[in-house]
């Protein structure tokens, strides 16, 4: 079963058959059935077959909504005939359980235009949609104002609202791990906790003098160290000169900021990946973080909290792993390409093919590399990329956030450390738009199409200010 649940309300009216709509509700739940979705309907023991059309219809409905509002990720309206709009928006207004609606009506057969067999959901999906608006329960459209409950067009319809209630839930309810302060020459990630709690997202920080002693605390030769280690050899290539203690070490951090994320219930979590861990603990932050990315953990650089809720965005939408990088550089003269890069700690299968796990070039080269093994290096594969970053605007109070689509290329480019070249429509465009409204030099990114996704999720639930980039 997919780990989305549906609250399912058929409308009925007293002028049209009710049959209609007992038969619509037959098969949405067959619908559901088959796509893997659980789902909490009236039972026909309740209201006359099923379905929603009184006051009375509606509490019954709102009553059991309410009683299983931990497990209802979302609502589908659904009208196999006019439906009464009454009887819909009471339902949904008295559960009070803030979550996504869809609404669906049925199409119309012109062979079937007669009172015992015409529908008119047509008229009755704009007379509900009226009624969702007057009392300010944003909804979310089908593709087609119309269509079968048996159609390819519904059911990609409810696949895509799925999504949007993973991401709305996901990110009303995130609790991020705040592993450090950040770095002093980066204000580019400051934040506002408040801001961010106010749309339902808790930071729970931590020191990283106290994550370090509780990995010191670890013995080298326990046996989840031993798996560890393990698991780690086998996560990428690790070159022959790397010493087994460095391993170790990496293993041992990696173990302790899990059990912290773990015992914290933390969905995501931003680090303090150097310098601190290399001079006072002695390995890179970057692997452990790579594999908990790996794992469904997004963990993002520099203690950037926004950046690792955009990742756990993306995520959420696509079920596959996010990466964060920097925008770093341009790709000769073709203003449509750039290159991205981190030191880093993308997933392993974000990057898309094999991977090193080696020492930090850039702070190895400063620090000493005996103190910066676990970066994972590599050029990530071609393929769909959707990118975005959420940002806090403390100036206007406002959640910000710009997202859009492009490509990930084979353009090959002799570099150090996680890279990828990227191709976006309009790049230029979109780096002035970041310039100009105060985004960091941050990004998530994800190997998926999702910015659809993202835009109903962020814009019409979360309420926050968008630019999806075309």
């Amino acid at each position: 079963m997919k780990d989305v649940t549906f609250g399912v309300i058929v409308g009925t009216r007293g002028f049209f058959n009710p049959l209609l709509a007992s038969e619509g509700r037959k098969e949405i739940m067959a619908l559901l059935d088959k796509m893997g979705y659980k789902y909490v309907i009236v039972s026909e023991n309740d209201t006359k077959y099923g379905v929603i059309e009184t006051t009375e219809d509606a509490k019954k409905c709102a009553r059991l909504f309410r009683d299983n509002y931990e497990k209802i990720d979302g609502i589908i309206v659904s009208l196999p005939n006019f439906g009464d709009e009454i009887g819909v928006v009471q339902a949904i207004d008295f559960a009070k359980l803030n979550v996504p609606v869809l609404v669906h009506a049925s199409d119309d057969d012109l062979d079937k235009m007669d009172v015992s067999h015409r529908r008119d959901s047509f008229c009755g999906k704009l007379s509900v949609c009226n009624n969702l608006y007057q009392y300010n329960i944003k909804f979310t459209n089908t593709t087609f104002h119309t269509c079968p409950i048996k159609s390819k067009e519904f059911e990609a319809d409810v696949e895509y609202f799925a999504q949007v209630c993973k991401v709305v839930k996901g990110i009303r309810n995130a609790r991020i791990a705040q592993i450090g302060t950040r770095p002093a020459p980066f204000q580019t990630v400051r934040y506002s906790e408040k801001l961010l709690q106010n749309s339902g997202i808790t930071v729970i920080p931590i020191d990283l003098s106290v994550v370090i002693a509780m990995a010191n605390k670890i013995s080298d030769t326990s046996l989840e160290i031993k798996n560890k280690v393990e698991e780690v050899k086998k996560y990428g290539n690790i070159p022959k000169d790397i010493a087994e203690d460095k391993i170790i070490k990496s293993s041992k951090l990696n173990l302790a900021i899990e059990k912290f994320i773990q015992e914290n219930e933390c969905i995501a979590g931003a680090a303090q990946c150097w310098d601190s861990i290399q001079n006072n603990y002695g390995c890179a932050m970057c692997l452990p973080m790579s594999m908990l990315g790996e794992k469904g953990i997004p963990m993002a650089c520099e203690t950037d909290v926004t950046g690792a809720l955009s990742m756990y965005a993306m995520y959420l939408a696509s079920g596959s792993p996010s990466g964060y990088l920097d925008w770093n550089n341009n790709y000769s003269d073709k203003r449509d390409m750039c290159i991205n890069f981190h030191c880093s700690n993308f997933p392993g299968s974000f990057m898309g093919r094999d991977m090193e796990i080696s020492n930090l070039d850039i702070l190895g080269n400063s620090l000493g590399y005996d103190k910066c093994f676990g970066a994972c290096k590599g050029q990530v594969s071609a393929g769909s990329m959707t990118f975005a970053k959420i940002s806090t605007d403390d100036v206007w109070g406002t959640i910000k956030v710009y997202f859009g689509e492009g490509e990930f290329t084979n353009d090959k480019i002799n570099s150090c450390g996680g890279i990828a070249v990227c191709k976006v429509p309009n790049l230029q465009t979109l780096l002035d738009f970041i310039c100009k409204n105060g985004f960091e030099h941050h990004v998530a990114m994800n190997r998926s199409n999702c910015a659809k996704v993202l835009n109903e999720a962020f814009e019409n639930y979360l309420g926050w200010e968008v630019y999806w980039h075309k």
